[in-house]
């Protein structure tokens, strides 16, 4: 047997999923331990960094239902989250469309009681009680501003959504708005937006005809006397916003998606993606056919000298226009 003890989120419990399918483990193999605290770095193998295993391509049902269980209370339900999970990477590609499957029917009964358990709009569901059933993205544009997810809209001027084509065939997902996309209520308009503008007038690619957006919708930022430094999103807070890019990438549906930076990475790939050690090389996801990570524009303006911008700069150039080739 194969014991894995594992952060009880949708994200720990997936990490720990694709590495076991990946290694061929089965289902009746796997004993599913949830971590009970924070890890201790010193104390046990499961605390070291794992590589980061494949990506692994599902249907969407499998996807929106998998974070509907995840959040119920029935202990079982990662054991039958891996055993479907494992049943179509075997090959039974039709199982989500079986109603009556044992399996299906138990993951929609955890999903139902967790429902009936969390009240519509609760912080544990972040951002999704806010995102409309549409295939619009105009209409989840304006949905968005209302959108109380996560504590950050306290703050912010305004949420900013994505922006750009429709139709667009590569997707670029920045991490959080800064100061003047918080003011300006559009993304990548800042000193950030400049160096990739660009970056994309560089490879002759118009910007027009690419989609941008950010992970995080709402400005975090740290306030001085002179002016509003940006932070970081915790993963908790990339956690509760994940719904609104989800929605851009399901009606948008792009061959190609660009993850700008670490945070986006992580948002998209998993909490295990290792930016420094995967940039530039593409990967399956759920959400493109192929999806590649490089640096974000903000990274060649915190350059220490201009060799180091010069370097990240062509380094960004370079997988923007690899992304841009694979899209047409």
């Amino acid at each position: 047997m194969r014991e894995v003890v594992f952060e009880p989120t949708l994200s720990g419990w997936r990490d720990v999923a694709r590495r076991l399918v990946a290694e061929h483990v089965a289902p009746e193999e796997v004993v599913w331990s949830e971590r009970k605290e924070a890890p201790d770095l010193f104390s046990s193998p499961e605390a070291a960094e794992s590589p980061a295993a494949p990506e692994l391509r599902v249907p969407r049902t499998f996807v929106e239902l998998a974070g509907e269980a995840a959040q119920g209370e029935d202990p079982e339900r990662w054991q039958i989250l891996y055993r479907v999970l494992w049943r179509l990477t075997e090959g039974d590609h039709e199982i989500m469309r079986r109603p009556s499957d044992p399996d299906v029917q138990r993951l929609k009964k955890i999903a139902d009681s967790k429902g009936a358990r969390t009240p519509k709009g609760s912080a544990d569901e972040g951002a999704a009680p806010f995102v409309p059933d549409t295939s619009s993205l105009a209409v989840a544009a304006k949905a968005i501003e209302k959108c109380k997810g996560c504590d950050l809209y306290k703050n912010a001027t305004q949420a900013v959504f994505g922006e750009g084509s429709p139709k667009a065939r590569l997707v670029l997902v920045g991490e959080v708005p800064g100061d003047q996309e918080d003011l300006q209520g559009r993304p990548f308009v800042g000193p950030a937006g400049a160096v990739l503008d660009k970056a994309l007038a560089e490879i002759r690619l118009s910007r027009d005809k690419v989609y941008v957006t950010n992970a995080v919708k709402h400005f975090k930022f740290e306030r001085t006397p002179k002016r509003r430094i940006h932070k970081t999103p915790s993963s908790g807070e990339i956690q509760a916003c994940r719904p609104w890019l989800f929605k851009e990438l399901e009606i948008i549906k792009p061959d190609v998606l660009v993850c700008l930076g670490a945070s986006a990475s992580k948002a998209l790939l998993g909490p295990s993606f290792r930016l420094l050690k995967q940039r530039g090389q593409f990967v399956e996801s759920t959400w493109a056919p192929k999806v590649l990570a490089t640096y974000h524009p903000s990274a060649v303006l915190r350059a220490d000298d201009d060799v180091g911008r010069e370097k990240i700069y062509g380094m960004l150039v370079a997988d923007l226009r690899k992304a841009a080739a694979a899209a047409k």
